[in-house]
C-alpha cells in the first residue's frame, strides 16, 4: 500500500507534466482541448485520492524523501485540483466566444496551463527548500506568457510588470533560502539534510537565530511579493485585468494561496528556533493589515471589475496572513478563509469574464443590468462579490469571524480594530459596486445571453458550496483543517 501512494504521489506530478509535452505535438486545437481536459481532471482526481489517503493515513514521501506530503500540503492540493478543474472547464467554454483559439494558441496555451498546475504541484508536494523555490519560480516563468495570451500593449506592459517584479521577488526569497540553510549547518553537518523541511522541523530548537530570522524577512517579502502582500503587490491588479478569465481565477485561486503556504512552511520553524516569542508572526500581522488596509483604500475608487477582484485578492491574502499571526484559532480560520476565498474568487472571474465577453468591456459603468442581460453570470458575479465581503450565510463569513475572534482571544486590540475597520470598508466599497452592475438597464436592447447547462455547473457548484460552508463544516473538513493547521502552528 505504501508503494502504491508514493508512485500515485509521483503521478500527481508526472501527469500534467507529460500533457504538457503532449499539447505542444497535436495537430489541433479540439485535440489540445481533450488532452488538456483529460489531463487535469485525471490530475485532479489523483490529488484526491492522495490526499485522502494522507488524511487517513499519514504523511509520504517518495523519490528519496525529495517529495513529501502531509495534511498541510494535502489540503492546499485539494484546493488547486478543485479550481484548476473548474477553471479548466470553463475555459473551454470561454475560449469558443471572441477569444477562439487557433492550433498554434491552444497548443502553446495548454501547454503553459498544464505547466502552470505542474509547478504549483511542486511547491506543494517539495520537501526541499530548493526545490520548492524552483517550483515557485517556475509558476512565475510559466504564468508570464499565460496574462499576454491576447496580445495588446496593456497585455504587454502587464506581463512584463508582472515578470519583473515577481522575478525580484523569487530572487530576494533564494537569499532567504540559503539564509535558513545557514542557520541549520551546526545542528545538520550533512549539507543536504539542511535544506529538507523533515529535517529542520526536527532540529529546530538547535537553528542559529541569527541568519534564521534574516532569512525569515527575505523569505516574507519574496514569497509574500508572489502571494499579493502589499505593499509587493503592484503586479496584481494589471496582470489580473489583463489576463483571460480561466488564467486570472488560477492567478487567485491557487497561485497566492501556493506562495502564502512557503511562507506558512517556515513558520513553525522559525518560532521554535527564536523561543517561541511570536517574532515571525508580528511580522506576518504587519503585512497582513498593511495589506487589507491598502487594498480597501483602493477597492472604493475602482472602475473595472477584474480590478476590483485583483485588489480582493490583496485583501484577502492579508486576511489570511493576519489569521495565521495570531495562532491557534486563528491559524485554522485561515485555512478556512483560503478555500473560501478560492470558491468565491474563482466564480467571480468566472462571471467578470463572461461579462466582458458580452458587453465588450469590462469597466464597471457599462457593465449595468447584469441580472437581466446575462442572468447565470451577473447573479453568480453579484453572489461572489458578496461571498468576498462575508454576508450571511457564507463560509468568508464564518472564517472572517473566526478570525476576529482569535484576535480578541490573544488581546490583539490594534490588529482587531484594523481588520475591522478595513474590512467594513471593503464591504461598503464592494456591496456599492455590485448593486451597481446588478440593476439597471442594459446598455442595449435584446442582449440576453443563454448559458449551457455546464456553464450553470461552474458557477453554481462553488457558490452552494460556500453558502454550505456559512451554516455547516463537514467534520471530514473540520478534521482536516485541524490536523493542517497543527502543522503550521508554533510548538506552544
Amino acid at each position: 500500500m505504501v508503494h502504491l501512494l508514493a508512485m500515485l504521489l509521483v503521478a500527481v506530478l508526472a501527469i500534467p507534466i507529460a500533457g504538457t509535452g503532449l499539447c505542444l505535438l497535436l495537430p489541433s486545437a479540439r485535440a489540445v482541448q481533450t488532452v488538456l481536459t483529460t489531463g487535469v481532471l485525471t490530475a485532479a482526481l489523483a490529488a484526491a485520492w492522495l490526499s485522502a489517503a494522507v488524511f487517513s493515513f499519514g504523511p509520504l514521501n517518495a523519490l528519496g524523501g525529495w517529495l513529501f506530503i502531509d495534511a498541510l500540503s494535502a489540503y492546499h492540493l485539494l484546493l488547486l485540483a478543485l479550481v484548476f478543474a473548474l477553471s479548466t472547464v470553463f475555459a473551454s467554454r470561454y475560449f469558443r466566444h471572441e477569444h477562439a483559439l487557433d492550433a498554434r494558441r491552444a497548443r502553446r496555451f495548454g501547454a503553459l496551463w498544464l505547466g502552470s498546475m505542474a509547478a504549483m504541484t511542486l511547491v506543494l508536494l517539495s520537501n526541499h527548500l530548493g526545490l520548492m523555490w524552483v517550483g515557485i519560480e517556475s509558476t512565475t516563468l510559466v504564468t508570464t506568457f499565460l496574462i499576454g495570451l491576447h496580445r495588446s500593449r496593456e497585455s504587454l506592459e502587464a506581463t512584463w510588470k508582472y515578470l519583473v517584479i515577481c522575478s525580484v521577488g523569487i530572487a530576494i526569497a533564494f537569499m532567504g533560502t540559503l539564509l535558513v540553510g545557514a542557520s541549520a549547518t551546526r545542528a545538520l553537518p550533512v549539507p543536504s539534510d539542511a535544506m529538507l523541511w523533515t529535517r529542520l522541523r526536527e532540529v529546530a530548537p538547535l537553528l542559529d537565530p541569527s541568519p534564521l530570522k534574516i532569512g525569515f524577512i527575505f523569505l516574507l517579502v519574496g514569497y509574500g511579493t508572489k502571494a499579493g502582500l502589499a505593499p509587493m503587490h503592484t503586479w496584481l491588479p494589471d496582470a489580473h485585468s489583463q489576463a483571460p478569465a480561466p488564467v486570472s481565477a488560477i492567478f487567485s485561486g491557487v497561485m497566492l494561496n501556493t506562495a502564502l503556504y512557503c511562507i506558512m512552511r517556515y513558520i513553525p520553524v522559525v518560532e521554535a528556533a527564536t523561543g517561541g516569542t511570536g517574532w515571525s508572526l508580528r511580522l506576518l500581522a504587519l503585512f497582513g493589515v498593511i495589506s487589507m488596509v491598502v487594498a480597501a483604500a483602493f477597492i472604493l475608487f475602482q472602475r473595472d471589475a477584474k480590478r476590483l477582484l485583483a485588489y480582493c485578492s490583496v485583501e484577502h491574502m492579508g486576511i489570511i496572513a493576519i489569521g495565521l499571526s495570531l495562532g491557534g484559532l486563528g491559524t485554522f480560520a485561515a485555512l478556512f478563509h483560503a478555500a473560501n476565498h478560492a470558491l468565491a474568487k474563482t466564480t467571480g472571474f468566472f462571471c467578470a469574464g463572461r461579462l466582458g465577453q458580452i458587453y465588450g468591456t469590462h469597466e464597471m459603468k457599462s457593465l449595468r443590468g447584469t441580472l437581466r442581460a446575462a442572468p447565470l453570470w451577473g447573479s453568480g458575479l453579484l453572489l461572489g462579490l458578496l461571498g468576498l465581503i462575508g454576508v450571511v450565510p457564507s463560509g468568508t463569513f464564518m472564517s472572517e469571524l473566526l478570525t476576529a475572534k482569535a484576535a480578541v482571544d490573544a488581546h490583539a486590540i490594534v490588529v482587531l480594530v484594523v481588520f475591522l475597520a478595513a474590512a467594513g470598508t471593503a464591504f461598503i466599497g464592494i456591496f456599492g459596486h455590485a448593486m451597481a452592475m446588478a440593476w439597471g438597464t442594459p446598455p442595449r436592447e435584446g442582449m440576453a445571453e443563454k448559458a449551457s447547462l455546464l456553464d450553470g455547473v461552474v458557477v453554481v457548484l462553488p457558490l452552494v458550496v460556500l453558502a454550505i460552508l456559512g451554516v455547516w463544516m463537514p467534520r471530514p473538513l473540520r478534521d482536516m483543517l485541524e490536523q493542517a493547521a497543527r502543522i503550521v502552528r508554533p510548538a506552544p
